[in-house]
């Protein structure tokens, strides 16, 4: 299929991963990047031979069809919108927004537009966890009943050179990893139901410890220590801890994460990595390695790639705005549980993504 021609919004510490995949894909090809800060824009555009603009005039160019939207969680909505507007496709990282509600507009306005919208984790295509899929698929731990997640750490402020965001609107441990959890929870088990969940924030400010701001102090806006229960449509409950506020991380190590099933349980791989070991531990207590039955290790850029052959033609949108936005609603309802002392039904549902081709990337367009 002809590439699609992409430009990339936001120049800031996670784009050199999209540009350094750009040559891993057929389906996409970034032709442009776009920056608040117009020099770092034209550095970025020197160092990857694209054309260098504002956001205005990277929303505007004829020949650009999908925007790779890199700016921060807290603007998402705005961001989109223009994009979705210019009747371009957006890829967004994640979250996909801000709040629940902010997820609901991007998605209204794409389907005004009759544009696509996908977004990031893509891990959820890469080798480790499509491998997790296919053990559920096949039986080899039974019915799923439940499931854990945790992640935990001191705080982002320990070498990001400019972690605010994490700490502002859209940020906080669980909108910043919980979707790598959650959205591999939902593409393993379906669709949730309901939420609850309890939530700290545990220091009103907190110290820059990474360069080039060393010793600076942040506002810490968001909650810092969240623990959340989900209830799947299809009857597994999950716990899911994210927490900043844990310099000694967990005694369980990083991560925990497992799914247990009524014959045995599943040991899953980080699911901020495309790789990882994936292991059964059965009744009798024996442990078993899966062999890996997909390819794809290589990292981000995949959804980029996803999106497009959805973009082009007959492709199963696996990373879709509507299982990002049934993320979202997980995230924001266990929040709102805190919030409210109570359980949260959800509004939204969505189909588990179709398990992917194991050749992935070559499968796309055959």
């Amino acid at each position: 299929m002809d590439p699609v021609r992409t430009g990339v919004l936001g120049c800031g510490t996670i784009s050199d991963a999209y540009f350094e995949a750009d040559d891993r894909f057929d389906g996409f090809d970034i032709v442009a990047c776009a920056d608040l800060d117009a020099e770092r824009a034209r550095e970025t555009a020197d160092e990857y031979g694209l054309r260098a603009s504002d956001p205005d005039e990277l929303l505007a160019a004829d020949d650009v069809e999908l925007i790779v939207n890199l700016t921060p969680p807290s603007v998402h909505r705005e961001t989109c919108r223009d994009a979705l507007r210019a009747g371009k496709h957006v890829y967004v990282e994640k979250p996909l927004a801000a709040s629940f509600g902010d997820a609901e507009a991007i998605l209204e306005t794409a389907a005004a537009e009759g544009v696509l919208v996908g977004s990031a984790p893509d891990t959820v295509l890469g080798a480790g966890l499509q491998t997790a899929r296919s053990v559920i698929d096949d039986g080899r731990i039974g019915r799923p009943v439940g499931a854990t997640a945790v992640w935990t750490s001191g705080g982002h402020e320990s070498w990001h050179p400019s972690p605010d965001l994490y700490y502002r609107r859209g940020g906080g441990p669980l909108f910043d990893m919980g979707p790598y959890y959650v959205t591999a929870l939902v593409s393993l088990l379906g669709p949730a139901s309901r939420v609850t969940g309890s939530t700290a924030r545990t220091f009103e400010r907190r110290t820059i410890t990474s360069d080039p701001r060393h010793g600076e102090t942040i506002d810490v806006e968001v909650p810092t220590h969240e623990s959340g229960v989900i209830d799947f449509a299809d009857g597994a409950v999950a716990n899911v801890l994210t927490s900043f506020d844990a310099p000694g991380r967990s005694t369980f190590g990083s991560p925990a994460f497992e799914i247990y099933g009524t014959e045995g349980t599943l040991q899953l791989p980080d699911p901020n990595r495309f790789e990882g070991p994936v292991r059964i531990r059965s009744a009798d207590e024996t442990t078993t390695d899966i062999e890996p039955t997909h390819e794809y290790t290589a990292g981000r850029g995949a959804g980029v790639a996803d999106l497009a052959a959805a973009v082009r033609g007959d492709w199963c949108h696996r990373t879709s705005g509507a299982l990002a936005e049934h993320v979202l609603e997980i995230l924001d309802g266990i929040r709102a549980a805190s919030d409210d002392g109570a359980h949260v039904s959800l509004e939204t549902s969505v189909e588990r993504p179709d398990p992917l081709p194991p050749t992935f990337p070559e499968s796309i367009g055959n």
